[in-house]
């Protein structure tokens, strides 16, 4: 498997709490991985993890065989851009500014600003249809907009990789759509490797290439969108009986909630088990 990020048999405690429990993954190169899973499960953990902003207590995550930890922050950034969870911004920082400081893993406080710096943050701008907005003050844009000018920084930085948490949270879908068009065209585009959380299942499903389902710090399952959003794994990672059919558009799953689970015995009191709608 080429693997770009490999995750070896690690755990993350906070005090006598452990996030994540024992977890072993290889994230590949070139694809996009979506990790799934409910609230508290680990999954923003895991991710915090290999990007290298949350301390291991177990075990060991590599960059093409470098030890993640051992990287320098610096060379760290050039190869790697991440997008965390509500990231701030100074007030009245225009797009362009915000997008400018994607440059930053790339120079030292004494340098000037070059040509390859410019052409950098312009075809950013341009990548996420943001040039006519780039004078634009970050809060006066949408929230879909703004999470573009975000993954436009990210994008500056000019790495193979892109770690995104949570990068449709609390927009509406038309946004959320809007924003995962733009992640998967660059993907498409660039041969960018896009690792991200997300919480909308169907979502999911229909953009990423492969899917990990967390649970309780655990990997549950990892493949294909066809082999992990399933009615038995939805069932295990989530407590609630779902529909999983296939979208005559794309030949991705989506997935129509049923019962909640939570409280409830998981068979019918003539003692059969709910149906399950499989993937046709």
């Amino acid at each position: 498997m080429n693997a770009l990020f490999d995750v070896d048999d690690i755990s993350v405690r906070y005090g006598d709490h452990t996030a994540v429990d024992g977890v072993s993954l290889q994230l590949r190169r070139d694809r996009i991985t979506a990790i799934i899973g409910p609230n508290g499960c680990g999954k923003s953990t895991l991710l915090r993890t290999v990007a290298r902003l949350q301390p291991l207590s177990v075990g060991r995550v590599t960059l093409d065989d470098q030890e993640v930890s051992s990287i320098p922050p610096r060379v760290y950034a050039r190869r790697v851009a991440v997008l965390p969870q509500s990231p701030a911004a100074p007030e009245s920082l225009t797009v362009a500014d915000l997008v400018a400081r994607g440059r930053d893993p790339h120079r030292r406080w004494w340098d000037g600003w070059s040509q390859a710096d410019e052409d950098a943050v312009r075809e950013s701008l341009a990548q996420t249809a943001l040039v006519e907005l780039a004078d634009r003050p970050l809060e006066s844009l949408s929230g879909g907009q703004r999470q573009r000018a975000w993954i436009a920084l990210a994008l500056a930085q000019r790495t193979d990789a892109l770690l995104l948490d949570e990068p449709t949270t609390y927009l509406d879908i038309a946004h959320q759509l809007d924003v995962l068009d733009t992640v998967q065209r660059l993907h498409h585009e660039r041969g960018l490797t896009v690792i991200m959380v997300l919480h909308d299942l169907s979502l999911a499903a229909r953009y990423a290439d492969e899917v990990v389902a967390m649970r309780d710090g655990r990997v549950v399952a990892a493949g294909t969108a066809h082999e992990v959003v399933t009615p038995d794994v939805l069932r295990e990672v989530f407590d609630v009986d779902c529909r999983v059919l296939l979208d005559d558009g794309t030949g991705r799953p989506f997935v129509i909630p049923g019962v909640s689970l939570v409280g409830r015995e998981m068979t019918r009191p003539d003692g059969s088990t709910p149906d399950a709608t499989p993937v046709r």
